[in-house]
C-alpha cells in the first residue's frame, strides 16, 4: 500500500495545519452578545412548562381556565389545543431511524417530567402563578423504571395504536423494545474451540451532557409571515423538519437559525427546547422564549443511555483473539429518541479494533421505560461498548499472564486491511500502533505497570485503553458550502454546519484559505441558517471538518474555475492559459492580469454577475480516528479515594487542520471521560424521580479532580478527507473509563464493571477481599 508521510504532505501548506485562533475568540473572551438569549428580542413571552409529577399516568381531566384569567398571561396549551400528530425530536437525517412516538402534549404522561401544559405570560413570576392554578387530576399507573426487566414487561410504556417507525428497526411497542438487531458470523463454534475465554457483563449509567448553555430556544414571526426560530441547536435543517412535521406547517414557512452555541456534546443533537415557542409564537403571533434552568436541563434534557453489555472473547493461549461478541441492552427511556442509532455504535465501534478476531457476533436490544428519556452524547453508544471491551480485553490479559499492552498489540487493526466489523471498509489511515508506542511512553508503562506502592496505604497504578470512532455517517451525512467572492476582493463562506464552540468555523475558513491562496483573514464564515446556508446534516457524528470540509474544497475549486472563465472573456484570452495565485487572475503567455478586486468589480458591473459557488459532499465510506489512553492514579486504600495524577491520550485523526483544536478536544473529552468514570451518575428513586437534578447531586469534575492531562497527535494520511483530515471530536472520549478501571483492578485486584467507581465502592471490595482471605 503506498503509505503518505503526513509531514510531507503538509510541508507546502500555509493555512492548513497551523496553530489559528478562533475567529470569534475575542467576542466570546470579552462577553459579547452573541448567544441565543442575548439576541432574544425583550418583549418576548416567557414559557414555562407543568410537569407530570408521576413516572406514568393519564391526565383524566385538566382545568386551565383560572390560569389563563391571570393578568400577563397570553397562552396555555394543553393536548387539547396541539396537533395530535406523531414525531420523533431525533436530529437525524430523513427518515429518521428513532420511532415517531411522541406528540408536542400528550395524555399519556410517560416519565416524571412529560409536559403536561405549556404557558407563555409576560415574565417568569406571572408565568409560574399561573402554572400552580391549573388543575389536573391523574389516573396513576404503575411504571416500569428497571430496564434490565422492561422487554415483555405487563406495563406498556407506549400501549397507543398510533405509533409508528419509518424505516425497519423492528420496533415493537408491545414488548417495550424500541429497537432490535443481530449480525455477525460464525461466533459459536470458534467461541467454543478457543482454549482461554471470557465472559463478563458491564453496566454504564446515564450521563447528562451539562454544557454551560442550558437548552433555550425564541420564536418570532417575521415582516412576511414566517415562523422565525433561533436557538442553541446542533442542528438546524433538522429542526426545521422536525417542526414542520409536528407543527403541521409547510417547511417552507419555518426559518432556523444557530447563534454561536455555548455547548452541546450532542444533547442539541435533540430537538429539546423548540417546539414550545414555535407553536406558541404560530399561535399567538407573539414573540416567545423558553431558558431553561439547570435543573430543567437535567430532568427534562436528553442523557446518555445507560446500557448492560455482555462480551464475550476467546484467544488462544499466545493471545491471539478468535472471537469477540457484544451484546447491548440500552435504555431508551420514554421516548425512542437516537435509540436505535446509539446502540449500534456500542458494537460496531470496538469489535473491528481488534480486527485479528476470526469471527464477531454483535446483538442489541433497545428497551422502553417510564424514565428521562435519552439522547445522544458524546461519543455516541462508542463509549459504553468501549468501556466494556477494553476492561474485557484486560481482563483476557490478566488469565492469560500478559502485559494488556502487548496483548493490543498482537490484536489491533492496521493500515491498509479490510475490517469485517466496520462495514467490510478498509482501513486507508491508521497509526494506531504509533499511538499506543508513544501513549506507553508518555506514561511510562514499562517502568510502573502494573502498579507501585507509595507508602503504608498508598499505591499508584496504571492503565490503557484504545479506541476509534468514525468520520461522519456513511452514505447518510451531507455537508454543503457556499463561496462568494466579494467586491472587495475577500470571500464570504456560507455552510450549514453548527459550530457549537468547536471552532469548526474557524477550520473551514482555514481549509477555504487553502484552497483559495488567501490568508484565513480573507474568509468571512457564517453558518447554520435555514435560509441562507446550503443544506447540512448538522454538526454531529464527528462529520463537520471531513464531510463539510470536503464540501468547501469543491466549492472553492468550482469558484476557481468560475474566476478563470470570467477573466478569460474580461482579458480576451483562452481560459486554458490563465493561472490563479491567490491574489489574482493572470494569463501565463501574456502580460495581462486581474486582481481579484478588479474582478469582482467587472463582473458586477460588466456582466452583472456575483462570481460564487455552491457544493455539497457526501462519503461512502467513514475512515476512523483512533486513540489510545493512559492513565496513572492513586488509591488510598484506608479511604478509598482515586486520586487521578496522569492522563495522556495520543490520536491518530489523520493530519489535523487545526493541531491545537484538536488538542482542545482531546483535552475536554478526557475531562468528560474522568466525570464518567468516577462521579457522574444519573439514577432514579422507585418512582421514577431523578435524583441528581442540581450540580449539588450531579457530580462533575473541576480542574482540581482530573490531575495532569497530556495529549500527542501520531498524524496519518486520509486521501479522502481535506488536506488528510479525520475526525476528532468523539474519539477522545472513548479511553479514560477502561483505563482508569483497568489501573483501577492493577492497583487493588479488584475488577468494577459498573460506573461510576466510587470510594466507597474500594472500599466495600477490599472489604470483601479480606473476608474471603480469612475463610
Amino acid at each position: 500500500m503506498n503509505i503518505i508521510n503526513p509531514a510531507k504532505a503538509t510541508d507546502s501548506l500555509k493555512e492548513v495545519s497551523r496553530k489559528i485562533r478562533k475567529k470569534d475568540s475575542m467576542s466570546l473572551l470579552t462577553g459579547k452578545p452573541v448567544y441565543t438569549d442575548d439576541l432574544a428580542p425583550k418583549n418576548c413571552l416567557v414559557i414555562k412548562l407543568l410537569k407530570s409529577p408521576h413516572a406514568n399516568a393519564m391526565i383524566k381531566t385538566i382545568d386551565a381556565e383560572a390560569a389563563r384569567n391571570v393578568m400577563g398571561i397570553a397562552c396555555i396549551l394543553t393536548y387539547e389545543d396541539v396537533p395530535n400528530v406523531r414525531f420523533t425530536t431525533a436530529g437525524q437525517a430523513y427518515p429518521e431511524l428513532s420511532p415517531y412516538d411522541r406528540l408536542i402534549l400528550d395524555r399519556h404522561l410517560r416519565y416524571m417530567g412529560d409536559p403536561v401544559a405549556i404557558v407563555a405570560g409576560v415574565d417568569e413570576k406571572i408565568v409560574n402563578q399561573a402554572i400552580k392554578m391549573i388543575q389536573v387530576t391523574y389516573d396513576v399507573l404503575e411504571p416500569v423504571l428497571d430496564f434490565t426487566k422492561a422487554l415483555d414487561n405487563p406495563i406498556l410504556v407506549h400501549p397507543e395504536e398510533d405509533f409508528s417507525s419509518l424505516p425497519e428497526t423492528l420496533a415493537d411497542p408491545k414488548r417495550n423494545l424500541c429497537a432490535t438487531s443481530s449480525e455477525g458470523t460464525n461466533f459459536a463454534e470458534i467461541y467454543e474451540n478457543c482454549e482461554v475465554k471470557v465472559e463478563a457483563t458491564y453496566h454504564t449509567k446515564a450521563n447528562s451532557q451539562t454544557p454551560m448553555e442550558t437548552f433555550r430556544t425564541f420564536a418570532t414571526i417575521d415582516a412576511y409571515g414566517r415562523l422565525n426560530i433561533v436557538s442553541s441547536t446542533q442542528i438546524p435543517f433538522h429542526v426545521r423538519r422536525i417542526l414542520s412535521h409536528a407543527l403541521q406547517i409547510p417547511k417552507a414557512r419555518i426559518r432556523v437559525i444557530k447563534p454561536r452555541i455555548g455547548g452541546g456534546f450532542g444533547s442539541k443533537q435533540t430537538s429539546v427546547s423548540e417546539m414550545y415557542p414555535a407553536i406558541v409564537t404560530w399561535k399567538t403571533g407573539m414573540p416567545s422564549k423558553i431558558v431553561y434552568t439547570r435543573e430543567e436541563s437535567f430532568t427534562t434534557g436528553s442523557p446518555r443511555h445507560e446500557m448492560e453489555l455482555t462480551v464475550r472473547i476467546g484467544s488462544d493461549p499466545q493471545g491471539h483473539i478468535q472471537a469477540i461478541s457484544i451484546y447491548s441492552l440500552s435504555n431508551a427511556g420514554a421516548y425512542g429518541t437516537h435509540g436505535s442509532t446509539t446502540v449500534s455504535l456500542s458494537g460496531h465501534k470496538p469489535l473491528p479494533i481488534y480486527n485479528a478476531a476470526k469471527a464477531f457476533k454483535f446483538d442489541y436490544d433497545v428497551v422502553y421505560t417510564n424514565t428521562l428519556s435519552a439522547g445522544a452524547y458524546r461519543g455516541f453508544g462508542a463509549t459504553q461498548g468501549f468501556f466494556a471491551v477494553e476492561s474485557a480485553i484486560d481482563e483476557l490479559a490478566h488469565k492469560l499472564g500478559m502485559d494488556p499492552s502487548v496483548l493490543r498489540e498482537k490484536n489491533m487493526v492496521r493500515e491498509g486491511q479490510i475490517m469485517p466489523a466496520y462495514y467490510n471498509e478498509v482501513c486507508t489511515s491508521c497509526t494506531l500502533d504509533r499511538c499506543l508506542s508513544k501513549a506507553k511512553e508518555m506514561i511510562g508503562w514499562d517502568q510502573k505497570y502494573p502498579y507501585r506502592k507509595i507508602g503504608e496505604h498508598r499505591v499508584r497504578s496504571v492503565g490503557l485503553a484504545m479506541a476509534m470512532q468514525s468520520s461522519g455517517i456513511p452514505d447518510v451525512d451531507v455537508g454543503s458550502a457556499e463561496i462568494k467572492l466579494a467586491d472587495g476582493g475577500f470571500y464570504i463562506l456560507m455552510n450549514g454546519a453548527a459550530d457549537m464552540g468547536t471552532g469548526s468555523d474557524t477550520v473551514l475558513s482555514q481549509i477555504a484559505a487553502e484552497r483559495l491562496k488567501c490568508s484565513v483573514d480573507n474568509i468571512i464564515v457564517h453558518s447554520a441558517d435555514t435560509d441562507l446556508s446550503p443544506y447540512d446534516t448538522g454538526s454531529y457524528a464527528s462529520s463537520t471538518t471531513y464531510v463539510t470540509g470536503m464540501a468547501v474544497i469543491k466549492a472553492c475549486d468550482a469558484l476557481i474555475e468560475i474566476l478563470k472563465t470570467e477573466s478569460a472573456a474580461a482579458l480576451n484570452c483562452s481560459k486554458e492559459d490563465l493561472d490563479f495565485d491567490g491574489r489574482s487572475v493572470y494569463s501565463t503567455k501574456e502580460e495581462k492580469r486581474l486582481t481579484l478586486s478588479e474582478l469582482a468589480y467587472k463582473s458586477m458591473l460588466g456582466s452583472n454577475r456575483s462570481l460564487s459557488a455552491c457544493a455539497s459532499h457526501s462519503s461512502s465510506i467513514s475512515p476512523p480516528p483512533f486513540i489510545v489512553g493512559a492513565c496513572e492514579i492513586e488509591v488510598d486504600l484506608e479511604t478509598g479515594k482515586i486520586t487521578p495524577i496522569d492522563f495522556v491520550a495520543v490520536a491518530d485523526c489523520g493530519t489535523p487542520i487545526n493541531p491545537n483544536l484538536a488538542r482542545v478536544q482531546m483535552e475536554g473529552g478526557i475531562v468528560q471521560a474522568i466525570g464518567m468514570a468516577l462521579y457522574e451518575n444519573v439514577s432514579w428513586d422507585d418512582k421514577g424521580a431523578l435524583l441528581q437534578n442540581s450540580f449539588m447531586q450531579y457530580k462533575i469534575p473541576t480542574r482540581l479532580d482530573v490531575g495532569t492531562i497530556r495529549t500527542a497527535i501520531e498524524s496519518s494520511y486520509e486521501a479522502s478527507g481535506p488536506f488528510g483530515a479525520k475526525s476528532i471530536g468523539e474519539v477522545v472520549i472513548n479511553t479514560p473509563a477502561p483505563a482508569i478501571a483497568n489501573a483501577i483492578y492493577n492497583a487493588t485486584g479488584l475488577r468494577f464493571r459498573t460506573l461510576p467507581i466510587t470510594g466507597e465502592d474500594i472500599l466495600l471490595g477490599l472489604e470483601k477481599l479480606e473476608q474471603e482471605a480469612a475463610k
